[in-house]
Order: C-alpha cells, then sequence, then structure tokens
C-alpha cells in the first residue's frame, strides 16, 4: 500500500490550484494544455503568463489569449487534438480512465504533467462520490508508466472544503529542473 502523504489544499475557483501554481512555475514554454478546462482558471493562469494554451472543454469558453476546442473527451469519437503535442498539460477534478495513455502520449519530450484529482475516501465528504470518478490509492502512479515521477501527494485536503485527493506531477524523458530554494 502506497503512503498516504497530506494533501495541503485544493484550490478556490478563481485562483489556479496550489499544486498548479508550484509545478506551473517550472513551464516556461508552451504549447500548454488545460484538459477539461471547466472555468478556465489554469488556462488564464498560463495565459497570464505569456504562454501559448489550449483549453478543451465540453461547455463554451472565451478565454483572452486561449485557444478553446469544444468536445466531449467522454463520447468515443476521436481525441480532438490530432497528434498535437503539449510542452505541459494539466489536469484537475477530473477523471476519465481511457484518457491515460493518449494524455501521456500528447506530453512533448521533456513535458511536464500536472494532475489532480479526487480519490476513494472522498465519498465522506460529498461529490464525487462514484468509484468511476475517483481515484484508487496510489493510482496515479501507475496511470502514466512511461513518465518519471517529480512529485506525488494522496489523502485528505482540508481547504476550501475537505476532499480527498490525489495528485502527480511527472514528466516524459529527459530531467525537469526544480526551482531552487534560497536559504535565509
Amino acid at each position: 500500500m502506497q503512503p498516504i502523504l497530506p494533501a495541503t489544499t485544493l484550490s478556490g475557483a478563481s485562483h489556479p490550484s496550489p499544486w498548479v501554481a508550484r509545478w506551473g512555475a517550472l513551464v516556461t514554454l508552451g504549447p500548454v494544455l488545460d484538459l477539461a478546462c471547466g472555468s478556465g482558471r489554469h488556462a488564464s493562469w498560463f495565459a497570464g503568463r505569456g504562454l501559448p494554451v489550449v483549453a478543451v472543454d465540453r461547455q463554451p469558453l472565451e478565454l483572452p489569449g486561449v485557444e478553446f476546442i469544444r468536445a466531449d473527451l467522454e463520447d468515443g469519437s476521436t481525441w480532438p487534438l490530432g497528434n498535437r503535442r503539449f510542452a505541459a498539460i494539466v489536469v484537475t477534478h477530473y477523471l476519465h480512465r481511457p484518457l491515460f495513455p493518449v494524455i501521456a502520449s500528447a506530453l512533448d519530450d521533456g513535458g511536464l504533467l500536472i494532475y489532480e484529482t479526487f480519490m476513494l475516501g472522498n465519498e465522506r465528504f460529498g461529490r464525487p462520490s462514484n468509484p468511476d470518478f475517483l481515484l484508487r490509492p496510489g493510482e496515479l502512479l501507475q496511470a502514466f508508466p512511461g513518465l518519471a515521477v517529480v512529485a506525488f501527494e494522496q489523502g485528505e485536503a482540508t481547504t476550501p472544503k475537505p476532499a480527498m485527493v490525489q495528485r502527480i506531477t511527472a514528466v516524459r524523458g529527459g530531467p525537469v529542473r526544480l526551482p531552487s530554494v534560497s536559504a535565509g
């Protein structure tokens, strides 16, 4: 069984998730894919940093500086992005397991995957509660076998509301350059 590490926070609706902000700071080139982007908070954050961004969701969305593609990712149709590859892919609060290999193949060499969503145990806090939409313990560690794990967390988050979450940041190919920490 994988150790349960504390999950510090989930994000508010208008600001990027702290997990995405932490690891997304390493992304200096685009394009960035915000998959199942919802309100587009992560797409907006990356675009605000001057990066080219593609956002995909089934609900229409208009954001300055963001290429939006309307698609239902679960309807069994063709992957809406063709052979496009991305320097970073962000997925939050979304789970459709058949997309795992497609997500990995859409990541460019040296690209960063930042993934954060709910896991089993979340049913005691509310939605989502259907096991089809909840990761099993350690599942994200096994979901992307061709990627090197940079960071992983799973456990109970307390803010902005209690939830059980799992988070991973992984890189395709070469090493990721971690931000330096100044002593002081």
